[in-house]
C-alpha cells in the first residue's frame, strides 16, 4: 500500500452554493477541475479527531460568510467533525498577485522567448507556494495537511475568487 493510501483524506468536497453561488461556465469548469485534483490525491486530518485505527475519510463543505472561508468537516457517514472559519484577508493580496502573474504568463506564451516564459512561470509557482504556506499556517492546529494538499486547496481558493 502506498503512503497516500495510508493517510486520512478527503473523499468529498462541495461548495456551499448559498454562500459562494454559481458562476459562469468557465469558472464552474475551473472549480470542478480544482475539486477533482484535490480529491484525487490529498492528505487531510482534522486535529484532535480520532478516526479509529484505520485512516479516516472526511467530507468538506466550503462556504464564504462575511469575507471568511468556512470549512465544515464531516466524517464519511456525515457525522459532524469540526467547523473552522478563516479570514480571507491574508489571501487577498496573494490571490490578486497570482492572477496578475497568470495574465502575464498567458501573454508571454503568445509573444515571449522560452526563457522569459520560464521566468514568469517560476514567479507564478513561487506565489502559489507562498499562498499554500499561508494556508498551512492558517490551518495549523486545526487541520493537518501536506504541502501538495495545501497547493490544491489554495488553487481552489483562487478559483473561488475568479469571476471569469
Amino acid at each position: 500500500m502506498n503512503k497516500a493510501a495510508q493517510q486520512s483524506r478527503l473523499i468529498d468536497l462541495t461548495l456551499d452554493e448559498s454562500t459562494i453561488g454559481r458562476a459562469n461556465a468557465d469558472v464552474e469548469h475551473e472549480r470542478a477541475v480544482a475539486i477533482f485534483d484535490l480529491l484525487e490525491e490529498n492528505q487531510f486530518s482534522p486535529v484532535g479527531h480520532i478516526g479509529g485505527k484505520e485512516p479516516a475519510e472526511y467530507k468538506l463543505r466550503l462556504g464564504i460568510i462575511e469575507q471568511r472561508l468556512v470549512f465544515t468537516i464531516t466524517d464519511a457517514n456525515d457525522g459532524d467533525v469540526a467547523t473552522h472559519i478563516l479570514s480571507l484577508t491574508p489571501f487577498r493580496s496573494r490571490v490578486k498577485e497570482y492572477y496578475q502573474i497568470c495574465e502575464s504568463y498567458y501573454e508571454a506564451i503568445r509573444s515571449s522567448t522560452p526563457s522569459q516564459i520560464e521566468a514568469i512561470d517560476m514567479a507564478r509557482r513561487g506565489l502559489h507556494n507562498e499562498g499554500s504556506e499561508t494556508l498551512r499556517d492558517r490551518l495549523n492546529g486545526k487541520i493537518d495537511i501536506d504541502f501538495d494538499t495545501a497547493r490544491r486547496l489554495f488553487t481552489l481558493i483562487c478559483v473561488l475568487h475568479w469571476r471569469g
